[in-house]
């Protein structure tokens, strides 16, 4: 009974945020009219759109697809192991980054000189900095990989 009361302890939490979007604020602003992304449902929306129109990624097994399509063509990133590969491609030639300790490094690397992203406390900073100038977006709740994988891709490529 009390490992019963323990897990719910710890299981109540999870599942209240399982079915709560997660908005991508622009900088360290919490304002709505500041929000670049929401992610919800396994799904990224521009701003705070729930449109089917307004889907920027799709996110299944790992894998991001473009907009709300679930085509094998229309894959634009597959997840393994924390590397990020172009496409469907296993390649370690197609390795775009790897995603390791809240930081994401360029290609294979692991070097310091190499981190393109450092991701603390739901902020983005930009390379390996700590400073408030360089956060390049915060978010309201906590991301799974390939959902941080979809919100870069938005941050990057489409806001």
């Amino acid at each position: 009974m009390k490992r019963f009361i323990l897990s719910l302890l710890f299981l109540v939490p999870v599942l209240l945020h399982a079915g709560t979007p997660i908005k991508v604020y622009q900088g360290t602003s919490t304002y709505s009219s500041d929000v670049i992304c929401t992610v919800r449902d396994g799904k990224v929306y521009k701003g705070t759109s729930n449109y089917s129109a307004d889907i920027v990624c799709t996110i299944r097994d790992n894998r991001i697809y473009k907009g709300s399509s679930s085509y094998s063509s229309d894959i634009l990133y597959t997840i393994r192991n924390k590397k990020v590969y172009s496409g469907t491609s296993s390649y370690t030639s197609d390795i775009l980054c790897t995603i390791r300790d809240g930081r994401t490094y360029k290609g294979t690397s692991n070097y310091i000189a190499d981190i393109a992203f450092t991701l603390r406390n739901n902020q983005l900073y930009k390379g390996t900095s700590s400073y408030r100038s360089d956060i390049i977006a915060n978010f309201s709740g906590y991301l799974t990989l390939p959902e941080y994988v979809a919100v870069l891709h938005t941050i990057l490529y489409v806001y």
